[in-house]
């Protein structure tokens, strides 16, 4: 689960074909990303592996099998332009450290309150506090369709909380989503902020540097939590963590930024909203969750708040 915090600027479409092929790169980190909380709820009732730990491993994991893949990668002809050096220090640690409390915060809160719930508000809150915080801090303009979108958004959280008479939602379990999706947010706008300034990187340096700093602000958390996990399972557990660190991590953020240069941001914004649905499922018919009435409605209005979000981001685009 989560996407990480570039702001791409998408390529020109006039292709069909790399729309298409743009299309199912983000399918795939969806369902990809989708699975995450799954396999750490799995990993949680294994043994006592805590989400420091497993956020750890995650970072540690993905960071190895990146540099492993470099060589995959296509040469680059032309040599970077210079960026400032402390903005590039800024941008790197600010993103792993705003990576490390959004992985690890929504780890808790599936601990917490279940899988379904947790993804839902941390991925239903994220755009959102993404967007307040771009029009506060980079006086970026989200209309009148922004607006509504955050007000359907805190109306969904609120029926979600309030509306829990089965006892399914619990408090702590909401405020750390709210904290995860705030991690992503400040990633996020330090990626937008630091290149509007020159100091951007390309995803995968991105990538691999907030990552690596990601796991060495973990590691000493979660030596205290534990770095090995105490279980009657541990095969189970070793291959429920090899597939989070190669599918939803190695494989899942490659495919997703290929798929965002392809296709509009607002597009990518919709096909990404199988993330929560396949997380939702997955909850149901794998981990026995129970979805209430007020849980669908919390869902529904917060889901349709990304597709405003979407909606509104594609209105300037339109117009050019």
């Amino acid at each position: 689960m989560s996407k990480t915090a570039v702001s791409l600027t998408p390529a020109p479409v006039t292709a069909p074909r790399s729309v298409r092929r743009g299309l199912a790169c983000l399918a795939f980190a969806g369902l990809a990303w989708g699975t995450t909380g799954a396999a750490v709820d799995l990993v949680h009732r294994s043994g006592d592996f805590g989400p420091m730990a497993v956020s750890f491993w995650r970072f540690l994991a993905g960071v190895l099998l990146l540099l492993a893949a470099r060589g995959l990668r296509p040469t680059r002809t032309t040599p970077a332009a210079p960026r400032p050096v402390r903005r590039r220090v800024l941008l790197f640690t600010g993103t792993g450290i705003g990576l490390a409390v959004f992985q690890t915060a929504y780890f808790a809160a599936v601990q917490d309150t279940g899988l379904a719930l947790g993804t839902i508000v941390t991925l239903g809150a994220a755009p959102v506090l993404t967007a307040a915080g771009g029009r506060l801090f980079l006086g970026e303009r989200i209309g009148r369709a922004g607006v509504l979108a955050v007000a359907g958004a805190l109306t969904g959280l609120a029926v979600l909380v309030l509306g829990d008479r089965a006892g399914a939602v619990h408090p702590a379990g909401v405020a750390l989503a709210l904290l995860s999706a705030a991690g992503y947010a400040v990633a996020n706008l330090l990626g937008r902020w630091t290149g509007r300034h020159g100091a951007g990187e390309d995803p995968y340096t991105l990538t691999v540097g907030s990552f690596a700093v990601g796991a060495g602000v973990l590691l000493p958390f979660a030596r205290s939590e534990g770095l090995l996990p105490h279980t009657t399972h541990p095969v189970q557990v070793v291959l429920l963590m090899l597939y989070v660190a190669t599918v939803t991590t190695a494989l899942a953020y490659p495919l997703y930024f290929a798929g965002a240069a392809a296709v509009r941001a607002a597009t990518a914004s919709v096909v990404m909203l199988v993330e929560p649905v396949a997380a939702a499922v997955l909850a149901v018919l794998l981990l026995g969750e129970r979805l209430t009435a007020s849980t669908a409605v919390g869902t529904t209005l917060m889901l349709a708040s990304i597709g405003g979000l979407a909606l509104a981001e594609s209105r300037p685009s339109v117009r050019g």
